[in-house]
């Protein structure tokens, strides 16, 4: 059976938290709904599950390919095109590490900002419930429940305090 979306709006971060505890209370899986926010609450305002994040791998990754390339590159073009002068190595340390380090950077930087691209889950193709007033101040509790746990879900979060309860298939309650 899909899941289908419901979000309630809430004028208080309390009611809010208030909807989130009755939501676990009812036995909604943490992964089920989540809270809406146009001003940046901190972690874990509303009571909701700490989100799991993987972003410091991205430039660990990054700078290692950096530090491969960076070597390969460096080292086989001084191989492919030996200048012997004076009995000095072919290899050169000083300006491989100069060549390295810059390309070890710059991958790091680069994977860095696909990281939190990849991370913050953009670009959004699939456009999920959402209302406008959230960016005007109010607080949306978006729930994804099964269709015939709608009408309780949507009874549950007016019984919270929602001023209003948007369904994906355009009912609308409260």
């Amino acid at each position: 059976m899909a899941k289908l979306p419901i979000l309630g709006l809430f004028e208080s971060a309390d009611h809010a938290a208030d909807a989130g505890d009755a939501l676990k209370a009812a036995g909604v899986p943490m992964t089920d709904y989540d809270f809406l926010t146009d001003a940046p609450y901190p972690e874990g305002a509303f009571g909701e599950r700490e989100e799991n994040h993987r972003l410091y791998i991205f430039p660990f990754v990054g700078a290692l390919v950096g530090l491969t390339v960076g070597i390969m590159l460096t080292a086989m073009t001084q191989m492919a095109y030996p200048l012997a002068q004076g009995g000095k190595p072919i290899l050169s340390m000083p300006p491989m590490a100069v060549v390295t380090y810059e390309s070890t950077m710059l991958t790091a930087i680069v994977f860095t900002i696909i990281g939190i691209l990849f991370e913050s889950r953009l670009p959004a193709f699939k456009q999920g419930l959402y209302d406008t007033r959230i960016t005007e101040g109010y607080i949306g509790v978006l729930v994804n429940v099964d269709e015939d746990q709608l009408t309780p879900t949507q009874t549950l979060l007016t019984q919270a305090g929602a001023i209003d309860v948007v369904r994906k298939d355009g009912g609308s309650g409260a």
